[in-house]
Order: C-alpha cells, then sequence, then structure tokens
C-alpha cells in the first residue's frame, strides 16, 4: 500500500474544468500529437512521462493554477485526476 495515498485523502472531485484545464496542460508538456485523448484516468507514465516530465507537468500546473505544490504530494500524483484534484484542494485552502 502506498503510504502517500493514505497520508494525502482526495475526499473531494475536482471541477470538470479543471480537469480539462489540467488535460489540456499535461498534451502541451509531453508535446502529445494531435487528437490523442488525453482523460482524467490516464496515467502520467502511460502517456510516456518520466520523472522529469512529471516534474515539468507540477511547474506548469503551479504556473496556470497559482498555486504551490509540496515536492512530496508532487511525487505521489500519477493520474490526470489526481492532479486536478489536488490543484482544487489547494485553491480550495487559498480561498
Amino acid at each position: 500500500m502506498d503510504i502517500h495515498n493514505q497520508m494525502l485523502p482526495y475526499v473531494m472531485q475536482a471541477k470538470p474544468e479543471t480537469v480539462k484545464k489540467v488535460c489540456e496542460i499535461v498534451k502541451k508538456q509531453l508535446a502529445l500529437p494531435e487528437g490523442s485523448t488525453v482523460t482524467g484516468e490516464s496515467k502520467f507514465a502511460a502517456l510516456g512521462a518520466d520523472s522529469l516530465d512529471t516534474v515539468e507537468i507540477v511547474m506548469g500546473l503551479e504556473e496556470q493554477f497559482g498555486i504551490s505544490v509540496e515536492e512530496e504530494s508532487a511525487q505521489s500524483i500519477t493520474t490526470v485526476q489526481e492532479a486536478a484534484d489536488m490543484i482544487d484542494k489547494l485553491l480550495e485552502s487559498k480561498a
């Protein structure tokens, strides 16, 4: 069992518009071909992302949403949905 998931329970589902923005950022960061399908269930590794790509995705998300992601949280993100959930949670805590 992954300890990170125990420490960071995602009790909320991200807004659809957040998931859509994350999908767009992931497509751009990974330079995916036009027409590539990225959904909330998409795993970064399955899209061809290595650890450096994942760091760049998180940096792009931080810039787009005006948030700061702790390294420990960033390392636990493996899917678009997890990233979107974390973003909405961080935005809610900033409000």
